[in-house]
Formats: structure tokens, sequence, C-alpha cells
């Protein structure tokens, strides 16, 4: 298929932009990018997809959600949530205990729909539901296999509901990781999740590592969100939590620091120095009050860094928005945050993908995966390869998304989801929600 007649945005540093452009695509994979006319010339067999002028570009990659948290829209809250572990103890734990099995899938599915809708092809996600655990990351993988979108999973890991479900969220981490990560596909892979260091014992720690000897997967854990994350690991440890979990060897290149917003100098230099990538999700940071990612300070030191929602949105060009005007605000200083905004999501982010996909992604190459969208964005002002990226952070918008192609399968086509009955999805996603949110 020749996916053609719009602006092609690559993301590939070598061949950023073409005017009318178009790529090819054999399988899975990007065979081919140039101008319209001369890949029909080439293979005039091949089906079109006419893209009618939009924008075709590489599809987005969230690098931290939240599956679990699907039920929460548009949900009250009776208790007080007046400060960060209240929002944790009130909201989010009292919802991840009341999910069954049915619910992890049906989450999962609308979770990946407003993803697609909003041109997200891959997605890393941080689930829990700690009262059904057992197969909860093989259901979300099943949903992610049928619906089409690549995607990271791991269960979240903590001992707020005691030693027997942590043992299992140790195990399901365990046989989710040897399950997937093998050279059989690319579509899902396993990362070891945690909750935070003060939500882990050292004797739970004892366990993980024990678990995990001789399988290489990086960890997925949240690393000073709150300040209680470092009161805690001070008072308990004689530490901060980025040096107790270098201590437990779970820093490296393929571990994820979610957020590192209450971090000091050291500790920036401990996630460097390991390698370690730390991913931002700006509006949760902003919602919930727990202060800024200090991204000047990360990006100057070399720490891989990527962009998240933290399922506070699923559209990541919202996302790359909020990082700039973040930055911004943090520094008092207008002139921060809009290219280091645009790194995090169009270098960091496909950077993060690298280390667990096998191919490239969030770029269009020879060779590179083709999860590809169009964009209905008709640009006023001139718009090319060297002010494409200012275009979408001021101008695009997730709901603009009208094809979504990955892996070579077309999975949405003008903004109807091809690959599930969505219908059906959100009545029984309404039914399962209204009988929840009561016991809450």
């Amino acid at each position: 298929m020749i996916i053609g007649k719009g602006r092609l945005v690559t993301n590939d540093p070598d061949h950023p932009y073409f005017e009318d452009g178009a790529l090819r695509i054999v399988g899975q994979l990007i065979d081919a990018v140039g101008n319209f006319d001369d890949l029909k010339k080439l293979y005039p067999d091949d089906e079109v997809l006419d893209a009618q002028g939009r924008v075709i570009m590489p599809g987005m990659i969230n690098a931290h959600t939240h599956i679990y948290s699907s039920y929460a829209r548009g949900m009250g809250v009776s208790k007080p949530t007046r400060n960060f572990p209240e929002i944790l103890k009130n909201l989010w734990w009292a919802l991840d205990r009341s999910l069954t099995m049915e619910d992890n899938e049906l989450s999962a599915y609308t979770t990946y729909i407003d993803s697609i809708r909003n041109g997200v092809t891959t997605l890393f996600d941080h689930h829990a539901s700690p009262h059904a655990v057992e197969g909860s990351l093989f259901t979300l993988a099943e949903a992610a296999k049928e619906i089409g979108i690549r995607s990271s999973f791991s269960m979240e890991l903590s001992d707020r509901d005691g030693v027997k479900i942590a043992d299992q969220e140790i195990k399901e981490n365990v046989d989710f990781i040897r399950a997937m990560n093998t050279d059989e596909q690319d579509m899902v892979k396993g990362m070891f999740g945690m909750h935070a260091s003060f939500t882990i014992s050292d004797k739970t720690m004892e366990k993980v590592k024990k678990a995990m000897e001789g399988i290489e997967a990086g960890y997925h854990i949240h690393v000073g969100e709150g300040r209680e994350d470092q009161y805690d690991s001070l008072k308990k440890y004689d530490m901060r939590v980025t040096e107790r979990l270098l201590g437990w060897g779970l820093l490296g290149p393929k571990s994820i620091a979610v957020h590192a917003v209450n971090v000091n100098g050291r500790e920036l230099d401990i996630l460097a120095e390991t390698d370690t990538t730390v991913v931002h999700n700006p509006m949760s940071n902003m919602g919930n009050a727990v202060g800024a990612t200090p991204v000047l300070g990360m990006l100057r030191r070399g720490i891989r860094l990527g962009l998240g929602t933290d399922a506070y949105t699923h559209d990541m060009f919202e996302s790359v928005k909020v990082s700039k005007i973040l930055q911004s605000h943090r520094l008092s200083d207008p002139t921060v945050g809009f290219s280091q905004a645009l790194q995090l999501q169009y270098e960091g982010n496909p950077a993060i993908a690298a280390l667990h996909f096998k191919r490239p992604l969030g770029v269009l190459k020879e060779g590179a995966y083709a999860d590809i969208i169009t964009l209905d964005y008709f640009p006023f002002t001139p718009f090319g390869g060297d002010n494409w990226k200012g275009h979408l952070l001021f101008g695009g918008y997730g709901r603009m998304t009208n094809d979504v192609v990955i892996n070579g399968k077309l999975v949405m086509r003008n903004r109807e989801i091809l690959t599930v009955d969505e219908e059906k999805i959100f009545a029984r996603t309404k039914k399962r929600a209204a009988a929840i949110w009561p016991k809450l």
C-alpha cells in the first residue's frame, strides 16, 4: 500500500519533509519514502490511501499511562482529597482495588480507542488491579492485539495490599516478561512494574531481585512524584529515593523513572550515570500539585527524557503543549520550554521505544515499523521541514487524527475504528463503571 498525496513529515533528519509526499508499506515495515508521483510510477499496482492534503506523520508514542484509571472519567470522590497522598488513597487506590478482570479488559479497550483516536500508536502502560492480578497483563495484551496497538505493560507492585497480593504481582510481572520479551513478536513487550519506593519494603525488594535473576528487562517505577516519597526513604533508609533504587540495582537504560519531580542534583547525576530513562508527565504533575520535573537540568546532563500523560489525557499533542508552558512558567523564562518539549516527544520517546522494540518507531524511513497517522491539519502559514514541529505544538490536536496505520495494518480510517465494535465496548463499560462508582 502507498499512503500519499499529503504533507509528509518523517521526523528523519536526513529526509525531513516532502510537500507532496508518500510512503510505501510492505508487510509491517516502511519500504520506501519519497514524492508521491515517483512512488506511484515505481509501484503502479499498489493500493493507494489518498491523504487528501493532510499531514502524514509518525504515530505518537505515549511513554507512561495507566489503563486502570479509565473508569475515573466523570467519577466523583466523596472523601477529602486535599493533597497528593489523599488523592492516591481516596481516588486511585480505591478505584484499582475495585477492578475485576472484566474491568481490566474494558479499561484496556477504552484506553486504546481513545489513544488511537488521538493519534497514539504506541503506549507504555503501568497497570494496577490488586484484587485481579493473575493474568491481568495478559488480558491487557490480548485486547491490544485485537485492536492492533503497540504496547508495553507492567504490573504495579506494592506492599499496600499485603504479602500475598505483592507475591502475585511479582509473579505476574515475571510471567508476562518471559512470555512476551521474545523474538517471535514485537507488538507487545513487558517490563517489571513497581509503584514507588514508599510502598515497597526492603523485604519485597529482595523478592524482586531474586525473581528477576537471569531476566533482562527494565523496571517501570514512579520516582519522587510527591515529596512524601523522599520523606519516607530518608526516614526509613537514610537515603534518597534514587540512591535507594541504585542500591537495589533497579536503574539502567531499560528502566523508566516516572516523574522525577522531587529529586535533587545528586539524584539527577545518578540517573545520568546509570543511563536511566525519565518520563515527564506535565499535566498530571500540575493537576496533583506535586511540582515540575527539572527538564532543563536533565537534558543538560544527557538524561534520556521522554513524555507521557499519566492517563490525564490520551492526547500527546496536548502533553507537548503543556510541557512547553510548564517549563516556561517554572523558570519564569518564556524562552525555554519550546525546543525541550519537542525534543521529549520527537526525540526522547522514539529513543525510549528503541530500547524495547526491535525496529525504529516515531520516524518514517525505510526499515522502520509502519506506524503512521494522517492529521486534519491544513496550515494557513508556510509549513515545511524546518518548522513542522512548531506548527504541531501550537496548532496540532489529537482529535485531528483521521487515519491510523499500526504495524502496517489500517486500524482507523476516516475516524472509524476498524478492528473492534466501539458501541458494544462503551455500553459494557458504562454498566461496569456505574456498578463500581457507588462502592467507592
